[in-house]
C-alpha cells in the first residue's frame, strides 16, 4: 500500500490543473476543508488563496514560480508515468473523503481516464464535481433520500446488473454495458433511492445534491 502524503480526519478537496469555477471550490470546500493540489492544480489552489497541504504530480505543468510559493516540504514529484496526476493524488490520501475538483473537463480523454481511476480506486471515495453534476464510483449498495424528479443517471464501465428502490425505472432485470444499454437520464421518485449493483458503473447527481452524495459514501 503506498504511503498517504495527506492524512486528514476531515474531508479532502483535491484541485486539478482543469477549469476550476469558484462556484465548485467554494462548494467543495465546505464540506472539505483540507487541501491538496495535483501538479498545476497548486496555482488554481493559491489563485484562490488557498495554500495546498500536499502538492503531488510529475510536475511537468508545475513551474518554478508556483514551487516558490508552496512550502518545501509538501511538494512531492512523482516521476512515474504509469498513472495520471490525479491516481498519484488519490492513491496517497487517507481522508473520510474526498471533493475533487478541476478534473471533470474541458478535455474528455483526462475525463475519462479520471473515471476509470473512480472505479479502480474506491478508498477514499471521492466525488468529482463540475458544471452541472457530481459524479462519483457507485460502491455495491447506495442509499440516498432525494427529492421527486431528481436526475439519477447511472452510467456501467463494464457489464452491470442490480436491483433498485426509488427509480422512475427500475434496474431490475437489466443488463447494463457501455456498449449496450446504460441507464443515463432516470430519476427519482420522491424518498428514498436504494441501489444494489454487481459491477462498475458511475453515478452522476445534479451538483446541490454532493452533500447527500458525500454523506452516503462516507458513512460505509
Amino acid at each position: 500500500m503506498t504511503a498517504p502524503l495527506l492524512d486528514s480526519a476531515q474531508g479532502v478537496t483535491l484541485i486539478g490543473g482543469g477549469e476550476v469555477a469558484a462556484a465548485d471550490l467554494a462548494q467543495a470546500t465546505v464540506l472539505a476543508p483540507a487541501i491538496m493540489a495535483a501538479d498545476s492544480g497548486a496555482g488554481r489552489a493559491l489563485a484562490a488563496g488557498l495554500v495546498p497541504l500536499a502538492v503531488a504530480g510529475d510536475f511537468d505543468s508545475l513551474s518554478p514560480q508556483l514551487r516558490a510559493q508552496v512550502p518545501a516540504d509538501r511538494l512531492h514529484h512523482i516521476a512515474e508515468q504509469d498513472t495520471t496526476d490525479f491516481e498519484k493524488c488519490l492513491s496517497r490520501v487517507a481522508a473520510p473523503f474526498v471533493v475533487a475538483v478541476g478534473f471533470a473537463g474541458p478535455r474528455h480523454d483526462h475525463l475519462l481516464a479520471n473515471l476509470t481511476t473512480l472505479i479502480r480506486l474506491r478508498r477514499p471515495p471521492c466525488l468529482l464535481l463540475g458544471g452541472t453534476d457530481v459524479i462519483f464510483a457507485a460502491p455495491p449498495r447506495l442509499v440516498l433520500d432525494l427529492p421527486a424528479d431528481t436526475r439519477v443517471s447511472i452510467y456501467p464501465l463494464g457489464p452491470v446488473t442490480g436491483e433498485s428502490r426509488g427509480l422512475r425505472w427500475p434496474l431490475a432485470g437489466l443488463a447494463l454495458d457501455p456498449a449496450g444499454r446504460v441507464g443515463t437520464s432516470n430519476a427519482a421518485t420522491g424518498g428514498v433511492v436504494d441501489l444494489a449493483l454487481d459491477g462498475p458503473c458511475i453515478v452522476i447527481l445534479p451538483r446541490r445534491h454532493l452533500g447527500d452524495a458525500v454523506a452516503a459514501l462516507a458513512a460505509r
